[in-house]
């Protein structure tokens, strides 16, 4: 007599090969130069996906599956429907095993994720308002450290424009990162790890540092342990203004983490006027311009950013400006605002 399987039980994978077997059978190797560590232990890929919450008869968008370990633990967790992105084209063969033995409830895209777009991947009966319950869908993925910095950078804007996966609404992610930038991510003021990306994630999320996994449990073992993090987008954030205007202020004070924060506000303006604005930039925010940069809250860093679209908006050419800018470009407003200098000051002109 044919006993029937349980909805739980359809959803688990049949016994496959374990992912050792998978790297043998295949002959895959990690490579240095995409940052590549495979974690075999299914009881931390458990652990990973098990920090993301309920994703059962959600959707899954996963990072950088590789071989497939993570990839196994979402599909036990029962998922509606899982995504992968995968830029590394040796592991299809590994991956299409899984899409064979998962019902066809996962699909593959092999790309880049710092370019993919998720706005179009996922169902349509997930979307939900900014302001409601964050949707069924989860971003699940172990990051190469080479990329994890600049994609959620990339990320954080695209969750300030709502795009991409973000268009869903408040979409969370649960990712691996370097110890260091995970502990960074979640650092409060006056520690050592406060930094910009402290800033620039506890502006936009709430940012949980879940636990610890230690290098020697990945292949080839990286120098480092690794963080799991995990992210929820805040239905406002904390300084509701462009994306880009924040981080080119955060950037530019944390650009002398040790120096008066004052020093790196300065460097926001073109040389000639550059004390004066400074000045006014801290007396406008009601913010010691002796405070190091690593003693800013959000909340003081949401004033210095209101108080800089305060004098840009009265000289919209300052928002163009940037210290980091060719030479040839800095001398070009450094020039023009000497000048207008001088002449506020009677200093005659030189000849041309």
């Amino acid at each position: 007599m044919t006993v029937a399987r349980s909805a739980k039980e359809t959803m688990r994978l049949p016994p496959l090969p374990t992912i050792r077997d998978i790297l043998c059978l295949y002959r895959l190797r990690a490579l240095r130069q995409l940052s590549q560590n495979f974690l075999l232990d299914q009881r931390l890929t458990d652990k990973i996906v098990k920090a993301a919450g309920n994703i059962r008869n959600g959707e899954v968008c996963e990072v950088g599956p590789g071989p497939g370990g993570i990839t196994r633990s979402i599909l036990n967790r029962g998922p509606s429907k899982l995504f992968v992105i995968e830029k590394d084209k040796r592991f299809l063969p590994a991956l299409d095993l899984l899409v064979e033995s998962s019902d066809q409830r996962m699909q593959v895209f092999l790309g880049d994720v710092l370019s993919f777009d998720m706005s179009k991947i996922f169902s349509e009966n997930k979307r939900r308002e900014w302001e409601d319950r964050p949707p069924r869908i989860h971003i699940i993925g172990n990051l190469p450290f080479s990329v994890s910095t600049p994609l959620i950078i990339h990320w954080l804007q695209a969750m300030s424009e709502r795009k991409s996966a973000w268009s869903y609404g408040r979409t969370r992610l649960t990712l691996t990162f370097q110890k260091e930038v995970g502990e960074r991510m979640v650092a409060d003021i006056m520690s050592n790890q406060r930094c910009r990306l402290s800033v620039m994630c506890q502006n936009w999320c709430t940012v949980e540092h879940k636990f610890i996994i230690p290098g020697k449990a990945f292949v080839p073992k990286p120098e480092v342990d690794v963080s799991v993090v995990h992210f929820t987008p805040l239905v406002q954030p904390q300084i509701p203004l462009p994306f880009k205007l924040v981080e080119k202020v955060v950037s530019n004070i944390f650009g002398f983490r040790q120096k008066y924060s004052i020093r790196g506000a300065e460097t926001l303006f073109p040389v000639p006027v550059r004390q004066q604005l400074g000045k006014e930039m801290y007396q406008l925010a009601d913010i010691d311009p002796t405070t190091r940069p690593f003693q800013l809250t959000v909340e003081e860093f949401g004033r210095l950013c209101h108080a800089y679209c305060t004098i840009c908006d009265r000289d919209p050419r300052l928002y163009k400006y940037s210290h980091r800018a060719a030479r040839e470009q800095r001398e070009i407003f450094d020039n023009l605002y000497e000048e207008e200098q001088d002449l506020m000051e009677g200093v005659p002109q030189k000849n041309m």
